[in-house]
């Protein structure tokens, strides 16, 4: 059988899948997987800001188009970028692969965070970063940037920005060379719901495909993915809010960190829970409860 992976045509788009291409090439050799690039909204708009784009899901709709038409057999994403509703039809598999993900900070001239001067300019097309970046210092200004991870990095140099934040994630999977950077701890800087991991698409009446890739998943990880993408549900955040959260599941409880702020960025609210194992199914509901109010109380 010869399947078809679609994906975005960014470099770090192409490098994920074909980390998942080459998994499942290697597990199922009797089976051929091949690559096929489709164009998104969101790739072709790089000069409008994400908050600005008018729909969920700008970098997937094209994608999950030709999934449902049957014209490719499953779909690789940076499962961030994936809004919590998916078509009538379409599933995730199981996670089967996730990188750091932590957020770091780039510098054009090799200052730390903390040591940047007043007014420094720090470049990010995310509200996320934006609320969390003027936290932790409301000194400095925060400048928006979109494009892929060269065109940030050029963009740094050409608008002689002070930094940039990037996803630990991309520049790993992308092997960046030369560049040194300063991770953010995951208290200070929470990731998107997600972040790291790569979210595999399937039509849910292929049930031989859902078989063969769930036989691959990593049930720890898959389940922090379920309770980070609860909470994102359950809060109903996309690309208009600054949202995000992180969970690390240990052998004796759940490490629970969860951001949400309203929709002009002057409130942010977060947390950084501690709890039992036995907690798990409840916790992201209550989590976004809990910052709704947080954020409602302080308007």
């Amino acid at each position: 059988m010869r399947y078809i992976i679609g994906t975005r045509g960014s470099a770090l788009a192409l490098a994920q899948s074909e980390q998942v291409r080459t998994l499942l090439q290697n597990t199922y050799p009797q089976h051929s997987f091949t690559l096929q690039i489709i164009a998104t909204k969101g790739d072709l708009q790089q000069h409008v800001a994400l908050d600005q784009m008018d729909a969920k899901g700008i970098f997937v709709k094209e994608i999950e188009e030709a999934l449902l038409a049957g014209k490719i057999h499953m779909a690789v994403h940076s499962l961030k970028d994936m809004p919590t509703q998916l078509p009538k039809g379409l599933c995730f598999t199981k996670t089967l692969l996730r990188e750091d993900a932590r957020d770091v900070f780039i510098s054009r001239t090799k200052t730390t965070f903390h040591e940047l001067g007043p007014q420094a300019k720090i470049g990010t097309g995310s509200k996320r970063r934006k609320v969390q970046l003027m936290k932790l210092r409301p000194d400095i200004s925060v400048v928006g940037i979109r494009g892929n991870v060269d065109t940030r990095l050029r963009k740094m140099e050409e608008q002689q920005l002070d930094g940039i934040v990037l996803a630990a994630a991309g520049l790993k999977r992308l092997q960046v060379q030369g560049i040194s950077y300063e991770y953010f701890p995951y208290t200070s800087m929470i990731p998107a719901c997600g972040q790291g991991a790569l979210a595999i698409e399937v039509k849910e009446q292929d049930a031989t495909l859902l078989t063969m890739i769930n036989a691959l998943a990593n049930t720890h990880i898959d389940q922090e993915i379920q309770i980070e993408r609860t909470f994102l549900q359950a809060i109903d955040g996309g690309c208009h809010t600054p949202v995000g959260a992180h969970c690390k599941i240990t052998e004796k409880e759940i490490v629970f960190d969860a951001l949400y702020g309203n929709e002009d960025c002057s409130k942010m609210c977060d947390l950084h829970w501690r709890r039992p194992l036995t907690d798990a199914q409840q916790l992201p509901f209550e989590a976004a409860k809990y910052l709704i109010k947080a954020v409602q109380s302080h308007e």
